[in-house]
């Protein structure tokens, strides 16, 4: 049997003939950036989440970035976050030439640790990135608390945790602004490019959707340096299209990843844990293995594929050597990305792939 890591075709191939008939919609309307099906989709997604409203973006980066320009993040400034993630957790820090602060990863959720941020902190910290990161919620209630104690900026990386939800509290409504992304991989996944930026403050939500389109007053009065950050009429098309189906999808998430959870049962194989107040979307099924590569060919050989997120730390990369980081530092971070390994996990897998991946894990061999 193949179970493929992802499954695009079977999905766009179910939803094809809404698909089309989406983009034929938006090239008979003319409005190809911004426009009717961009403010369609924020509508969509705000009430999927339960906020006021939402500002359609380009990407998951630029909302992260407009994330930070929004908390007045300034050069010098220091910024915290994980450095078990996605370069764009920290590229929103550097693009304001702010200073990207690593500190390490809980061992058991692989996100970023309170308690050794609080002992990164210094004078010069303004904001914590925190990343919920696979699908799970951060336990944002000691982030809160850190920003209250420190006056410090709490910006959620909301990449893979669409519907998720922290004590029922939608992530991103939590703490100062939030960003999504709905690159094709996401559990809400686009055929273009697009993210969103999400806010309980509307002064910071007009701001954020002022920079987006290059921060115009009018057609040729620009407020601030703002950006090309548009969100484009057919990517929100096609994503009005999938949202419908997106609790749907969750739910099925779900459903594998509890037949994981009761059913793995390799020796010294770490399952992701579960947590009742805060349950992950299960953007990735990630587990852990001391024998990593060794179980990855295994599996790979039989014809399950697997990923590897993230196999080099953000602060062991090439181009934050100058923050002088070095092996060893966060040893906890470094640990996972040599054991990590990413099951497939997605809501078209049969139950048939599923019990082939459980069967397929078990048989390894020590």
């Amino acid at each position: 049997m193949n179970v493929p890591f992802l499954n695009f075709h079977q999905t766009h191939s179910e939803l094809k003939q809404e698909l089309l008939s989406a983009m034929e919609e938006t090239l008979d309307s003319g409005q190809f950036i911004l426009g009717e099906q961009v403010k369609k989709f924020e509508r969509n997604f705000a009430s999927l989440m339960g906020a006021n409203e939402v500002v359609g973006v380009n990407s998951g980066t630029s909302a992260l970035h407009l994330c930070v320009r929004a908390c007045g993040i300034q050069p010098g400034d220091e910024v915290l976050t994980t450095p078990f993630t996605f370069m764009a957790s920290s590229w929103c820090i550097s693009y304001e030439k702010a200073v990207p602060v690593f500190v390490d990863i809980d061992p058991e959720s692989y996100i970023l640790d309170p308690q050794k941020a609080e002992e990164a902190i210094t004078d010069k910290t303004k904001a914590i990135i925190v990343v919920h990161l696979f699908g799970q919620p951060a336990p944002m209630d000691e982030f809160l608390s850190l920003g209250d104690k420190y006056g410090l900026k709490i910006i959620e990386d909301c990449a893979q945790s669409h519907l998720a939800e922290y004590g029922g509290q939608p992530t991103g409504l939590i703490g100062d602004c939030g960003a999504y992304s709905f690159y094709p991989t996401k559990n809400l996944g686009g055929l273009t490019e697009g993210g969103l930026c999400v806010s309980k403050e509307k002064e910071t939500l007009d701001f954020m959707r002022s920079l987006r389109n290059h921060a115009m007053l009018d057609r040729y009065t620009y407020l601030d340096v703002g950006y090309n950050y548009r969100m484009e009429g057919i990517g929100a098309a096609l994503l009005n299209v999938k949202a419908r189906y997106l609790r749907k999808w969750t739910e099925r998430r779900r459903q594998i990843a509890a037949r994981f959870q009761a059913e793995l049962n390799l020796r010294d194989l770490r399952l992701p844990p579960v947590f009742e107040n805060c349950p992950s979307v299960y953007h990735q099924f990630s587990v852990c293995h001391p024998q990593r590569d060794r179980v990855t060919k295994f599996l790979n050989d039989r014809g399950v594929s697997t990923g590897n997120f993230y196999p080099r730390p953000l602060h062991l990369q090439p181009v934050y050597e100058y923050l002088g980081f070095k092996t060893g530092d966060f040893p906890v971070a470094e640990k996972t990305c040599n054991e990590v390994i990413n099951l497939p996990l997605y809501p078209e897998m049969t139950d048939e792939q599923v019990q082939y991946v459980i069967e397929s894990v078990n048989a390894f061999e020590i």
